[in-house]
C-alpha cells in the first residue's frame, strides 16, 4: 500500500509532527509513503514532495490578502502536483492542514473525484467548512452555518484577508469542491470538532475521533521526587515562600493564544511566582522583558528541540494554556505527559485533553482572568502540600497522558488506511 500525507510542513510545529510521526507509522507497517508539503524543509529520511517555491508562496499571500482567496492560488503548482500523483498512483491521499497558501483546492478536489481516491482528512481546525476562518468561537461567530454572509472578521482571523471580505464566495466554492468526494473519512482530534462537522455542509461524510499522540519517551517526568524536593527547598524556607513556575508554550503567540492573560498573571501573581513564555517573537519578548524584570517573566524564543521543551514542561509546576479558540492543544499533553498538571480555558477540545477525573488540571469559563488565577493558585498549592500521587500529581498526569501515546494513536489511523484503500 502506497500513501501520499499532505500538509503545509512536514516535521515542524505540532500538525508537522504529526505528519511526520505517521509517515514512520506506514514505513512500521511495511507500507511506502510520501510526505508531500509546501512550506520549509523535511528530514533527509523522508521520502518527500515540495509542493511550490516561496515565490509561489508569496503570490498565494498576496491573492488572500487583496481578494480573500486562501486555498485558490497557487494553480500552477498544484497541477504539478497532480501530474506527481498521477505518476506515483497512491492507493490513498491522507490530508491534514490544506490552507497555509500551497495549494488550488478546487483543482485538487477535481482529481480526487475523477480518479475516486480514497481519502483521508484530518481537521485541525474549522477552515474546511467556513467560508474564510480557520476558527470562529473567539468571536462567537455562527455565520460558516448560513453560509458567512458579510463575514466581519476576515481581515483579523486567520487566514488574514486584510482587504476584502470574499468569505460568501469561498464558502460556496469550499462547499462545492470538498462535497461528492466518493470515499472520503473525515478524522478530528476532539469530539468537539467532530461535533461541529456533523453541523456543517459536510456532515455526509463519515467522522471518526483520533486524538493526537506523543511520545511518551521523549515527553516523560523526571524521577519520582516528593513535593518539597520539586519545590527546591532549601534550609529555612517555608512552603509558603517556595517559588511556583507558571509556563506557557506557543509556536505563535498571537490573540487567540491567550498571551494577554499571562501578563495579567503576572501582575497579579504572589511575588514567589514565576512566569516562563517559549515561542515569543522578538518584538514580543523585548515589550515583555521591558515591563517585567527577568525574574518576574522569563521571555524565550520558540524551540524545535522536543528536548528542550520536554524539559521546561518538567521544571514547570503548572501548565497554562488560555487559548481562546483550539481544537485538542499537543502542548496540553506533552506537559501531562512529563508530570506537568493543566490550566486551560474550556475552548474547543482543550478540557477533553484533562480527563473527566478532576486529578490532573483545571479548565475554566473560556476569558475568564479571575478565575484563571484562582485555579493556577489552586494547583501550585495543593502540589506544594501533596506527593507525587496525590490531587495534580505526576502519577496522574502521566496516566491520564498515556492514553494518547503516539504508536497506538496512530496505529488507528493505518486501521483507518487498510480499510478505505482503493480495492
Amino acid at each position: 500500500m502506497k500513501i501520499v500525507l499532505v500538509n503545509t510542513v512536514c516535521g515542524q510545529g505540532s500538525v508537522g509532527r504529526i505528519t511526520a510521526d505517521l509517515y514512520e507509522t506506514v514505513l512500521r507497517h511495511d507500507s511506502r509513503a510520501v510526505v508531500a508539503y509546501g512550506r520549509g524543509s523535511a528530514a533527509k529520511h523522508i521520502v518527500s514532495y515540495k509542493i511550490g517555491n516561496q515565490a509561489d508562496f508569496y503570490r498565494h499571500v498576496c491573492r488572500n490578502f487583496f481578494l480573500g482567496e486562501s486555498g485558490f492560488g497557487s494553480a500552477g503548482q498544484t497541477r504539478k502536483f497532480l501530474d506527481f500523483l498521477e505518476r506515483e498512483k497512491p492507493d490513498l491521499l491522507h490530508l491534514h492542514n490544506l490552507h497555509g497558501f500551497y495549494l488550488q483546492i478546487e483543482l485538487l478536489f477535481e482529481y480526487i473525484k475523477k480518479k475516486e481516491l480514497p481519502v483521508i482528512w484530518t481537521f485541525h481546525d474549522c477552515w474546511p467548512f467556513t467560508g474564510h476562518c480557520a476558527y470562529y468561537d473567539k468571536n462567537g461567530c455562527g455565520l460558516w452555518q448560513e453560509g458567512c454572509f458579510s463575514c466581519r472578521y476576515h481581515a483579523s482571523a486567520y487566514p488574514y484577508a486584510l482587504f476584502k471580505d470574499n468569505a460568501a464566495k469561498g464558502f460556496v466554492r469550499k462547499k462545492r469542491a470538498f462535497t461528492g468526494v466518493k470515499n472520503l473519512v473525515i478524522v478530528t482530534p476532539s469530539r468537539w470538532l467532530a461535533d461541529e462537522v456533523k453541523k456543517s455542509f459536510l456532515k455526509d461524510y463519515p467522522v471518526e475521533v483520533i486524538p493526537n499522540g506523543i511520545d511518551l519517551g521523549i515527553f516523560s517526568p523526571k524521577a519520582e521526587q516528593t513535593s518539597k524536593e520539586r519545590q527546591g527547598l532549601e534550609a529555612g524556607q517555608t512552603p509558603e515562600r517556595a517559588v511556583h513556575t507558571v509556563l506557557g508554550v506557543a509556536n505563535i503567540w498571537e490573540e487567540r493564544k491567550g498571551l494577554s492573560f499571562f501578563v495579567d498573571l503576572a501582575k497579579s501573581l504572589p511575588e514567589n511566582y514565576r512566569i516562563r513564555l517559549i515561542g515569543l517573537s522578538k518584538r514580543q519578548k523585548k515589550v515583555l522583558q521591558k515591563e517585567f524584570p527577568s525574574e518576574r517573566l522569563l521571555a524565550e524564543s520558540r524551540t524545535e528541540s522536543l528536548a528542550k521543551l520536554a524539559e521546561a514542561y518538567r521544571q514547570a509546576d503548572v501548565f497554562v494554556n488560555p487559548t481562546l479558540e483550539d481544537n485538542f492543544p499537543t502542548a496540553n499533553l506533552e506537559a501531562l505527559a512529563c508530570g506537568t498538571p493543566v490550566v486551560t480555558f474550556q475552548t474547543g477540545g482543550s478540557p477533553e485533553t484533562l480527563g473527566d477525573s478532576g486529578m490532573c488540571g483545571i479548565s475554566v469559563e473560556k476569558g475568564n482572568g479571575r478565575a484563571l488565577l484562582a485555579a493556577v493558585q489552586e494547583v501550585c498549592e495543593t502540589r506544594q502540600r501533596a506527593e507525587a500521587s496525590g490531587k495534580f500529581g505526576t502519577i496522574f498526569c502521566r496516566k491520564q497522558a498515556e492514553q494518547f501515546e503516539k504508536i497506538g494513536q496512530y496505529d488507528k489511523y493505518f486501521e483507518l488506511y487498510e480499510r478505505n484503500r482503493k480495492p
